[in-house]
C-alpha cells in the first residue's frame, strides 16, 4: 500500500513539475510578439503613429491601440515582420513553445503570400497606396526577406524547426523568383551593370522615388547588402556578374577625403552635419545619379540636387546622406568570397 502511495505522489509530482517547467518556458519577448502580430500573420513598424517599442510596458492603454492596428499596417519596413519571425525562432529554440513556432510560421506564409509572381517584395501588403506597392530594397526591407527565406530552406539559424515540405518548397520557389528579381533590377548603364536603385516599379521594374527625399537613383547602402546576400548564395555566372560588376562599380565611385560630421554652420550658427575635409577618410554618397553617377540629394519639396549644400538643415540632420558602407565590403568581403567562390554551371 505504501508503495502504490509512493508511486502515485511521485507521478502526481512529475505532472505539477511538468506543468510548472511549461508555465516558466516562455520568452518575455516573444510574448510581446505575440500581442503585437496581426491576423494576417505579419507585424506592423507602428501603433498609434508611433515606432513599435517591445520594451514598452503592455498597459491596459496600449493594448486597445495593438488591437485597433488593422492590417493595412502589416509591413517589410524598418525591419517589420522578418525582425518578429527572427525573434520567435530564436525564443522557440529555447523553449521549445509551439506559440512561436506556429506565429513564425504565420509570418513566413504572410511573406509568401506578400511577393509578386516577379520575385519582388512590396513595402507593405495588402496596403499598396502610394509607393508601397513598390518593390522595395530600401533600408534591406527585401533582403531581410529572402535572408528569413533562405534560412528556412537551408535549415540554418533554428529555422529547420519550420522545415515541412510544403513550405519549404514554397520557400524555395520564393527565394528563387527573389534572386532573379534581384538580378533583373541591377541598374545597367550603357551595356555594362551598375549596383541597384532602392525601390522599383512592381510591374516595370524601373527604379522609382519613394518619399520626397529619396528619388530615383542607384543606393549604395542598399546596394551593399545586397550584393552580400548574393554573395551567400551557390555561385552561378549571373550572380558572379552581378557580385563583380558591383565590386568595381562601389570601387569607382568612393569619395576620398571627406567624412559625413556635425559642423557648425558659419552664417547661422547651427549645428548641421555636412562634409568635413578628412584625408584619412573614404564614403560614398547615400544615391547617385543613375545616367551620370553623380552624387544626389532629394529634399521634401521633391527638389532634387547635386549640391548638398542646397537641401534643407532639417533633411541635412534627418538622413544619412554619405557612409562607409561599401568599406568592409570591398576592403573584406569580397576579397574572401572571390577565394573562396565555386560557380555552379
Amino acid at each position: 500500500m505504501r508503495i502504490r502511495f509512493s508511486i502515485l505522489f511521485y507521478c502526481l509530482l512529475s505532472v505539477s513539475y511538468s506543468v510548472f517547467a511549461q508555465e516558466r518556458l516562455k520568452d518575455s519577448l516573444a510574448e510581446k510578439v505575440l500581442v503585437y502580430q496581426l491576423p494576417n500573420g505579419a507585424w506592423g513598424k507602428q501603433v498609434d503613429k508611433k515606432a513599435v517599442n517591445y520594451a514598452l510596458p503592455l498597459t491596459k492603454e496600449l493594448l486597445q491601440k495593438i488591437k485597433a492596428t488593422g492590417e493595412e499596417q502589416a509591413t517589410i519596413d524598418n525591419g517589420a515582420t522578418t525582425r518578429e519571425i527572427n525573434i520567435l525562432m530564436e525564443a522557440y529554440a529555447k523553449t521549445q513553445n509551439a506559440d512561436y513556432l506556429n506565429a513564425a510560421r504565420l509570418g513566413v506564409a504572410y511573406l509568401l503570400e506578400a511577393q509578386y509572381e516577379n520575385g519582388g517584395f512590396p513595402q507593405y501588403y495588402p496596403n499598396k497606396s502610394l509607393y508601397r506597392g513598390q518593390i522595395t530594397y530600401n533600408d534591406n526591407a527585401m533582403i531581410n526577406v529572402l535572408t528569413v527565406l533562405d534560412n528556412l530552406v537551408k535549415e540554418k539559424a533554428g529555422f529547420a524547426a519550420l522545415g515541412e515540405d510544403k513550405l519549404k518548397r514554397r520557400a524555395a520557389d520564393a527565394l528563387a523568383r527573389g534572386i532573379d528579381c534581384i538580378l533583373k533590377t541591377q541598374v545597367v548603364q550603357d551595356d555594362s551593370l551598375t549596383i541597384w536603385a532602392a525601390q522599383y516599379d512592381e510591374k516595370t521594374l524601373r527604379p522609382e522615388q519613394a518619399r520626397a527625399f529619396e528619388p530615383a537613383s542607384l543606393s549604395t547602402s542598399e546596394s551593399v547588402n545586397i550584393v552580400r546576400f548574393l554573395m551567400q548564395q551557390p555561385v552561378t555566372p549571373a550572380i558572379e556578374q552581378a557580385v563583380e560588376s558591383a565590386i568595381r562599380w562601389f570601387a569607382a565611385h568612393d569619395l576620398e577625403g571627406y567624412r559625413f560630421d556635425k559642423t557648425k554652420d558659419p552664417k547661422t550658427g547651427k549645428t548641421v552635419r555636412d562634409l568635413v575635409a578628412d584625408s584619412t577618410s573614404v564614403i560614398w554618397s547615400r544615391f547617385y545619379d543613375i545616367e551620370n553617377n553623380k552624387p544626389l540629394f532629394g529634399d521634401r519639396d521633391n527638389s532634387v540636387t547635386y549640391d548638398f549644400s542646397q537641401i534643407s538643415d532639417e533633411r541635412k540632420n534627418g538622413y544619412a546622406w554619405f557612409g562607409n558602407w561599401p568599406a568592409k565590403l570591398l576592403e573584406k568581403d569580397y576579397p574572401k568570397w572571390k577565394k573562396n567562390k565555386e560557380i555552379k554551371k
